[in-house]
């Protein structure tokens, strides 16, 4: 019933949902852009119609009373976003000792327009050995769009490549606030090659 539901939510506003999750046990998905508050529920919806129990990292400061008991059971896990607290290796070490396990995220870690996007997402996904699945949220189309699943073969910028193909068209609910598809890493590759 949950699913229907969810269906029923977002298509009261417009919304449609495109693409298949893959069968897979294990993998990290990124739901980009993320320019809105709603992108939460819109993914969170989107995660229901597909029955995909997901788990998913929020800055630690949205789990207060009277929500955050509410997130926590919605798959929530609240991360310290002000310094540095091992969280790569934390969801490194939860993908192994699961049997299954998939985790969502923006990583562009917040919704405010930024230069790039936070690197946590690849580096969690490459050691934990799962591929990284796409998802896009496009206001003009009023379309959820679940892309293919990327194993990422370590190298940057190839890997990057397929995940900017991905995002090409997205454009987010609030356009003034979507960044460019890039990691901050890029720019290093870029010197070094």
């Amino acid at each position: 019933m949950l699913p229907r539901l969810a269906l029923v939510a977002l298509r009261l506003r417009g919304w449609r949902l495109s693409g298949e999750l893959p069968n897979l046990g294990k993998y990290l998905i990124v739901f980009a852009p993320h320019t809105c508050a709603w992108d939460l529920a819109l993914g969170l919806l989107a995660a229901a119609w597909f029955r995909l129990r997901l788990s998913w990292l929020g800055k630690s400061t949205i789990f207060r009373w009277p929500v955050a008991g509410i997130l926590r059971r919605l798959g929530g896990i609240p991360v310290r976003r002000d310094a540095e607290h091992g969280v790569v290796g934390q969801v490194v070490a939860a993908y192994a000792a699961a049997g299954s396990l998939v985790v969502g995220m923006t990583p562009e870690g917040t919704r405010h327009l930024t230069p790039h996007w936070r690197s946590g997402f690849y580096h969690m996904a490459r050691g934990a050995g799962v591929p990284v699945v796409t998802a896009s949220i496009d206001r003009a189309s009023r379309r959820i769009t679940v892309g293919p699943a990327l194993e990422l073969s370590g190298d940057v910028r190839r890997d990057m490549d397929a995940i900017r193909a991905f995002y090409a068209g997205a454009r987010g609910i609030h356009l003034d606030k979507a960044g460019p598809v890039r990691l901050a890493e890029e720019a290093g590759a870029a010197k070094a090659s």
